[in-house]
């Protein structure tokens, strides 16, 4: 099998592993945790231990595990078995866990091993196993000594199914081809001019498609280093800076980093490309930044189901604060106003994306699928944006009813229909309202039903076991009604309003 002809993404990257030769990829605490030399055997090893234990070409793997190296060389061990790996936020509680394994039906779960006992009682399918932060666990257990080869994939086969919280309550699975990842990291590898030499800090979740896809795709493919933190210390991170090239954080991250001492031009010299994303970066903590370092973070956009859409320059051209650069080279987009035609420049409307980046639809949802991409292709995004005649793309709103906090994408609907179910509760709304480090904050405005007794205490307790933390609600407000319209329908603009100063 030629390397070259495999549509497989892990292909390349052990085409560019190769390369590479004996250089480190992973360096955790100053020590090589993984050499690209290294990244064929141990990969095909763990790629023949799924095998053993009966996950299949196509077949889903389901992930809910720290981070750490050994979960990279997972997912790359999966890609190379041909599998289609499914991660999971470590923060989701045993009720979302529960539909994520319905609905994958995966031949392969690996937990952490403190919850092996609880992800047993909820599999319906597949064999579960253990990996721990520490390396250890029972998925490592006989690792076969006879490596896997490359399995051969086409360009539309699935690599990957990402969870996105759902409008309607439900998550659905995003459907990522091997074709989506590869188009979009060669692509960027191109845009952002990495090179051989260049180190990343990693300091994002590696079940999101910044950490795991813009981040990773990036070093591998360029063969670069990567300098592999658990968590985020800001010192520890401006620390590294002296032996780094690249950062991708999302806003949160930046705020903190400003705010850290130690933060100055040359402590920052060295570094080439500060990038932010997974959520608005504002203006003015891009400018503070800037101030503080000399450099301007270069600010991008995406979704999961499309990779990255846009960027603001790397090389030529102006990184504009509170805009998200121009469409990604062989990324078309268009934006549509409230009736359905094309917008002039500036005029704001729901931006629509096209191009080999664009997910293969919702997993076991073709209704959904086709609500959301159009019959010539376009994925509706659901953000309001503007597009000026260079083609500069600044995102102005949601049309959906979206709250971003700290990078991760959180549904009103999931939230309301918990607090809803509670006894006492005539109705909810959920909202986001600004956070001076979060970015927005969940706040709950709820209605108790008559003669009902309720507390904010209360109310959180009660549904802190059904959703993840970072879902649960800052606030909880009781009150009398919400506001309406003419047609009855809650008026979260003037809650909103209402609210903007609570969290800041």
């Amino acid at each position: 099998m030629h390397l070259a002809t495999n549509a497989n993404i892990f292909a390349h990257f052990l085409s560019a592993a190769q390369r590479a030769g004996p250089k480190p990829f992973l360096i955790e605490g100053g020590t090589t945790a993984l050499s690209f030399a290294d990244l064929d055997s141990r990969t095909g090893e763990l790629a023949a231990r799924l095998r053993a234990l009966g996950g299949q070409v196509g077949d889903r793997i389901v992930v809910q595990v720290e981070k750490s190296p050994e979960n990279v060389l997972l997912y790359l061990a999966a890609l190379r078995a041909g599998m289609v790996y499914v991660p999971l936020n470590t923060a989701y509680t045993s009720a979302e866990l529960a539909y994520f394994l319905e609905n994958a039906e995966p031949s392969v779960v690996v937990c952490r091993p403190s919850d092996e006992g609880e992800v047993r009682g909820l599999m319906q399918s597949g064999v579960l196993v253990t990996l721990g932060s520490d390396g250890t666990g029972s998925l490592l257990d006989d690792v076969p000594v006879q490596a896997l080869p490359v399995e051969q994939r086409a360009p539309s086969d699935l690599a990957a199914i990402l969870y996105t919280s759902g409008t309607t309550g439900r998550s659905k699975g995003a459907m990522l081809t091997h074709a989506n990842l590869l188009s979009n990291a060669l692509t960027l590898k191109e845009l952002w001019g990495w090179q051989s030499h260049d180190v990343l800090i990693h300091i994002l979740p590696i079940y999101h498609v910044h950490g795991l896809f813009v981040a990773l795709h990036g070093a591998l493919l360029a063969g670069a280093s990567v300098l592999f933190h658990r968590g985020f210390d800001p010192a520890a991170v401006i620390a590294d800076f002296a032996r780094a090239s690249l950062l991708m954080g999302v806003p949160t991250h930046y705020t903190r980093l400003t705010d850290t001492p130690g933060l100055t031009p040359a402590a920052a010299k060295r570094m080439r490309l500060f990038i932010s994303g997974s959520a608005p970066l504002l203006a003015e903590a891009h400018e503070r930044f800037a101030a503080k370092t000399g450099q301007r973070i270069l600010e991008r956009y995406g979704m999961t189901e499309t990779g990255m859409i846009t960027s603001n320059p790397y090389r030529c051209g102006e990184r504009v604060a509170g805009t998200v650069g121009y469409p990604l080279p062989g990324v078309e987009v268009r934006i549509r106003g409230e009736r359905g035609g094309l917008v002039g420049a500036g005029e704001p409307g729901v931006l629509e994306v096209r191009g080999a980046n664009v997910f293969a639809g919702y997993w076991r949802m073709p209704e959904k699928t086709a609500e959301e991409i159009r019959a010539d292709g376009y994925f509706i995004t659901g953000d309001v944006a503007t597009q000026e005649v260079d083609g500069r793309v600044t995102l102005v709103g949601r049309a959906k009813d979206l709250i971003i906090a700290g990078g991760l994408n959180i549904y009103p609907k999931e939230i309301e229909e918990a607090i809803d179910a509670l006894p006492g509760v005539e109705e909810s709304a959920v909202i986001g309202v600004p956070h001076s480090d979060m970015g927005e904050g969940v706040v709950a405005v709820v209605v108790a039903e008559k003669g009902a007794a309720l507390s904010e205490d209360g109310i959180l307790a009660a549904i802190s076991g059904q959703l993840a933390r970072f879902k649960q609600p800052r606030r909880v407000l009781v009150v009398g009604s919400l506001p309406r319209n003419a047609m009855g329908k809650v008026q979260k603009a003037a809650l909103r309003a209402e609210y903007a100063g609570l969290l800041i």
